[in-house]
């Protein structure tokens, strides 16, 4: 109970007596001990929390609201909410007063607040309605939680991203489980996947590397500390194309040095490769292998003849590398135009005639429009011009008089063509025999054969046949994914002693052919083609039958083309259509395989 107690006073005021007042106190005493409790239980609360009423008086400020504000209890308790927080949204969206009003819970809403020295704050807000026993709301309740580090933490990831989409080459982090913890926009770009879908992932699953599980230069940098430099290495993007990229990795450290994941750039080298692809496929001395006396004159004099613009004719025997040298004299010279290259031999005349120098809209049946020719795409480039010597005597007159004047008719057209291209002819027939039988222009040769190149075949270089094999598997290994060194003494034997009909394509065709069958380190003889035996005294060699057996996938195109001339009974038109290929095309292949066969009417 509360007592209270008085003395009694007379009219003189002496002192009488007394009287005392009592009341139960009970009910207080439980408040009194609720109170405290809900305090503790506020106290407990790691976030900062207050209570008020329904005029949005505080009645409860706990010890991480002061510690949060810099404001005391004391002073906090009986203010209205909006003195004490001072928020950004107190007088315009206060979540407190929505919550008191709807009585719907608002949960983490972001807003700033100032505290005792009038720093703003950033916290995270969150509120209820306190309701009696009758369910009637009678105030509320807000925690809040001063969420400055994870702004800051933001920031400095924000600024960090900002930092790595600046940069032009792909970029991103991983932890030490190689989960992807950043991704940046050129990243992205590379390799067609979105930061969304790359986020959390293991690298490998994004990029889908060639080293990924066995050379990874990224694990290789965390495991030992050390930066990883200008790998070349292919990557699949979304489309599952292979992109070739340079990836530069480096390890990440926490601030006491511990290693928490690493880093890792990369640059799409996609346009370096082609340039370096088309670089290569132009010339290098490297196409052409050869320590013959012979070969090595031509070779001190490539440079000299690529730089006039003076008409090559080029002699030797079929695949002893005409063309090879032909692609080397328009990669050394000063013309910017293409290099483009017919093979006389492959069409009739007709076809040729329009192949060399194009035809106009009408000039027959199929011409539906006009049709450059090889001269006219060859334009300040050159034209190589395989198999000369089998042309017929009215187009040697034609080419005669685009070597004199420069200038020649479309097929159908009227109109003059003024032309500025570098011509380099070959043949493996001799020219001037030619001429003596009145079957080449004595004139037309005379014009070919301002520089003649005269190559050896390969039976003349036989020292060069080491060197030759040595280059081949090299290139067929890179071709075919293999890992063969070299061919056995027996077998370079057999192929020291061999003629070579073919020339060197007869070589690399054999070779190719070894590769077929060889699973080992070593080509053996068994991996020959059959028939391909030394020469011996007496023996004759059926040169042609080995060279096509050489060469397998021929005989497969061959067959190919046959079935599809039997198929539609000699009609060119559907037989190229049914291959997917032109009728000129199908001509050329069928002189190419010596394949006679009734044409059926078109």
């Amino acid at each position: 109970m509360s007592v209270t107690g008085s003395v009694l006073r007379n009219e003189q005021g002496e002192i009488t007596g007394g009287v005392e007042t009592f009341r139960d106190v009970s009910a207080l005493e439980d408040l009194r001990k609720e109170i405290f409790l809900d305090n503790f239980i506020l106290d407990s609360i790691a976030d900062g929390a207050f209570t008020v009423d329904k005029d949005f008086r505080i009645t409860s400020f706990n010890r991480a609201a002061e510690d949060i504000t810099g404001v005391r209890r004391c002073d906090a308790v009986g203010k209205k909410c909006h003195e004490v927080l001072r928020a950004n949204i107190c007088q315009t969206a206060c979540v407190l007063k929505k919550s008191i009003e709807t009585g719907v819970d608002a949960v983490s809403h972001k807003v700033y607040i100032q505290d005792i020295e009038e720093d703003f704050l950033p916290v995270s807000v969150s509120a209820s309605a306190l309701r009696n026993e009758c369910g009637e709301i009678i105030g509320g309740v807000e925690t809040f939680r001063d969420i400055s580090a994870q702004e800051s933490l933001r920031k400095e990831v924000s600024m960090g991203e900002l930092i790595l989409d600046s940069i032009a080459d792909g970029a991103f982090t991983v932890d030490k489980d190689f989960r992807i913890t950043s991704f940046n926009r050129a990243a992205e770009d590379i390799t067609g996947v979105h930061r969304s879908k790359a986020m959390g992932r293991k690298c490998h699953e994004v990029l889908r590397a060639d080293i990924c599980h066995e050379t990874c230069a990224l694990k290789k940098s965390i495991a030992t500390g050390r930066d990883v430099s200008n790998i070349k290495v292919y990557i699949h993007d979304a489309e599952d194309d292979l992109v070739p990229i340079s990836v530069n990795t480096s390890v990440l450290r926490g601030e006491n040095g511990e290693v928490i994941g690493g880093v890792e750039t990369f640059r799409d080298i996609s346009s370096l490769e082609a340039l370096r692809k088309e670089i290569s496929e132009t010339y290098s001395f490297n196409d052409i292998i050869s320590k013959n006396h012979k070969i090595k004159n031509i070779f001190a004099t490539l440079p000299d003849i690529a730089r006039s613009d003076s008409t090559v004719l080029i002699e030797g025997a079929s695949g002893s590398g005409k063309e090879l040298f032909a692609k080397a004299i328009h990669s050394l010279s000063k013309r910017k135009g293409r290099y483009i290259t017919l093979n006389c031999a492959a069409l009739p005349d007709t076809l040729l005639e329009s192949e060399l120098f194009g035809y106009e809209k009408g000039a027959f049946t199929d011409a539906k429009a006009n049709k450059p020719g090889r001269f006219a795409l060859a334009e300040k480039g050159t034209i190589f011009l395989d198999e000369i010597g089998d042309i017929s005597p009215a187009l040697q007159l034609k080419l005669l008089r685009v070597l004199q004047e420069k200038e020649y008719e479309p097929l159908g057209g009227t109109a003059t063509r003024k032309t500025d291209v570098r011509v380099i002819a070959a043949t493996n027939k001799n020219l001037k025999e030619q001429v003596d039988k009145g079957t080449f222009r004595a004139d037309l040769f005379y014009r070919l054969n301002v520089i003649k190149i005269s190559l050896p075949s390969l039976a003349e270089r036989r020292e060069d046949i080491p060197l030759l094999v040595d280059h081949f598997i090299s290139k067929f290994n890179k071709l075919k994914n293999k890992k063969i060194k070299t061919v056995s003494p027996d077998v370079l034997d057999i192929l020291m002693r061999h003629e070579f009909p073919g020339n060197v394509r007869e070589l690399e065709n054999i070779i190719e052919y070894c590769f077929v069958l060889c699973h080992g380190e070593t080509i053996e003889r068994m991996h020959l083609p059959e028939g391909l035996v030394p020469r011996t005294s007496g023996e004759e060699v059926d040169f042609e039958n080995l060279r096509i057996e050489a060469n397998p996938l021929l005989n497969a195109e061959a067959s190919t083309i046959f079935d599809a001339l039997q198929r539609f009974n000699g009609h060119r038109g559907k037989s190229a259509s049914y291959l997917g290929i032109d009728k000129a095309t199908l001509w050329r292949k069928m002189k190419k395989f010596d394949i006679s066969f009734p044409a059926g009417r078109e």
